[in-house]
């Protein structure tokens, strides 16, 4: 059998197959190539349109994930109840109910980063869907009190970004995302700013640090959806020029004359910018860390992707020496705003995989007394289930999922229905539930009433959406609880967990269905 799907075919890059179902299970080619066919699949398209079809589409409208269907996965876990006792609770029926449970959690190397809700809203940089749908997502994260990331890349893809002797000094952009976020920061939660190499260089996070009040950064290594720098399509060759004059790799080169030539033939219609890939040192990486506390940083986070690992046991080594407040693992398979197709697809760690390896690091960290640093994990997490596997898997060491498409899922719905609400064009969806934000959207009610009548009015309405879906992990996440007898996060082991297959429980350690308190079970029976 073959794990990939869509090969050669799929609605990420807008492609299909003449014969339908009938192809090659390897290659994706129709059983039959036609001499005479237009072209409908990948590689019909790419002897048209070449390297745009290496990207998901529409650019800018879509976030995308792999289709690929790993051996092993979350789904080969099942998560386990229990008939006696409650922990974190008293173990009275009265007492120990569903609401009763907490999901607050805290990063930081203090512990003092608190969030209601176990969950970082991975970053989100400088494609357009992101930008799109900033201020419902950021303000969505801070009334519900949790994490956010801003992206790579902002500040350079500003159009009036003011940048002198190489150095930001001023963003719009940046600006008005950090305050979408500090307008409606309850208490909890936070906003972090991220930074790759040209970031880096133009001092990006300590413009966020001086300027805009931004108290946590995270350096960045990479993701799990690719293992190359960020890239995004340019629609003018005005941006083109602009982009490639603030140090960014863009295809084809602008400055050529002959380019130039073809862009106004109509040859092509996009440009394509892409990011640097950075080169990992420890003594570089020390140092950046100690600039950006000496800027002023009261937090620091590192994000790395799904590299081999080796890499995955430097983040954990790196994060350890210099006390970070926050690593985030993204696995293979996760989300994104643009990465290469068939990259997303065939490299990289998958996240079950990558969270195993994790805990055997942070296991070894642990075992000699090394400072072991909160970890969230990302990587393809959207219910409630997923967050309670991934927590329980990386016990005692993961205390944050990291998400991202389905938040921005909740926000660009929550914004499209609550807009149609406003406007008196209720979807027919939704009509049954009737004309008012407070009828349609099930939690505005209760966030109307956390807010205020007038803060609720100036609401981002994709907010709502936000708000909601997380409302709604929430308390599925205290209902798996609850039946574990866990009344708050630090009680959840991996013992909460059970592996349905052998290969399963070989992978993570957690034990195999059949063999789960077979020790127990001795002593009951006697």
């Amino acid at each position: 059998m073959s794990f990939s799907k869509g090969v050669n075919a799929t609605a990420a890059t807008l492609t299909r197959l003449r014969t339908g179902e009938s192809y090659c299970p390897f290659s994706g080619m129709c059983v039959t190539c036609l001499d005479g066919c237009p072209g409908l699949c990948e590689i019909g398209k790419s002897s048209v349109r070449g390297k745009e079809v290496l990207y998901p589409q529409p650019f800018g409208k879509t976030t995308s994930a792999s289709q690929k269907d790993y051996p092993v996965d979350y789904s080969h876990f099942n998560i386990l109840g229990t008939t006696v006792g409650a922990h974190g609770i008293e173990a009275d029926p009265d007492k120990a109910i569903f609401p009763a449970v907490s999901l607050e959690t805290a990063v930081g190397a203090s512990a003092d980063l608190k969030l209601n809700l176990p969950i970082v809203i991975a970053a989100m940089g400088s494609t357009n869907v992101a930008a799109n749908n900033w201020d419902h997502l950021a303000a969505g994260a801070a009334v519900s009190g949790v994490g956010i990331v801003v992206g790579e890349n902002v500040c350079a893809m500003d159009p009036n970004v003011e940048i002198k002797n190489g150095r930001v000094v001023h963003s719009p952009n940046l600006a008005r995302r950090v305050k979408d976020f500090q307008e409606w920061y309850n208490g909890r939660g936070f906003i972090a700013v991220q930074a790759n190499v040209e970031d880096t260089k133009l001092g990006v996070q300590e413009y966020a640090i001086e300027k805009l009040g931004v108290e946590a950064v995270e350096l960045k290594w990479g993701q799990g959806a690719k293992d190359i720098g960020g890239e995004v399509k340019l629609d003018s060759l005005e941006r083109a020029l602009q982009l490639k004059s603030r140090g960014y790799i863009v295809l084809p080169d602008p400055t050529d004359p002959k380019v130039q030539a073809a862009y106004r033939a109509g040859a092509f219609s996009e440009f394509e910018r892409h990011s640097r890939i950075g080169m990992v040192e420890y003594e570089s990486f020390m140092a950046r860390v100690e600039e950006l506390r000496k800027a002023g940083a009261k937090y620091v986070f590192l994000k790395t992707g799904a590299y081999r690992p080796a890499d995955l046991a430097r983040a954990v080594k790196y994060a350890s020496d210099a006390r970070l407040d926050l690593l985030t693992v993204d696995g293979a398979g996760g989300g994104t705003g643009m990465s290469p197709w068939r990259m997303m697809n065939e490299w990289g760690v998958p996240t079950l995989y990558l969270q195993a390896l994790l805990v055997k690091y942070l296991d070894k960290l642990a075992a000699r007394g090394a400072y072991v640093p909160p970890v969230a994990i990302a990587g393809g997490f959207t219910l409630e289930d997923h967050m309670f596997k991934g927590l329980a898997i990386g016990a005692p060491y993961v205390k944050a999922i990291g998400m991202a498409r389905s938040p921005l899922t909740a926000a660009m719905v929550g914004k499209t229905v609550g807009e149609a609400v406003k406007s008196g064009k209720v979807p027919n969806e939704y009509k049954k539930y009737g004309e008012s934000l407070e009828q349609v959207f099930i939690a505005a009610s209760e966030l109307k009433e956390k807010l205020g009548a007038e803060a609720f009015e100036k609401l981002p309405v994709g907010a709502i959406g936000v708000y909601t879906y997380f409302e709604r992990l929430a308390q599925g996440l205290r209902q798996f609880m609850c039946g574990a007898r866990k009344f708050a996060l630090s009680y959840i082991t991996r013992d909460d967990v059970t592996a349905l297959t052998r290969e399963a429980a070989e992978i993570t350690g957690i034990r195999y269905v059949m063999d789960v308190d077979a020790e127990e079970v001795e002593e009951i029976l006697g």
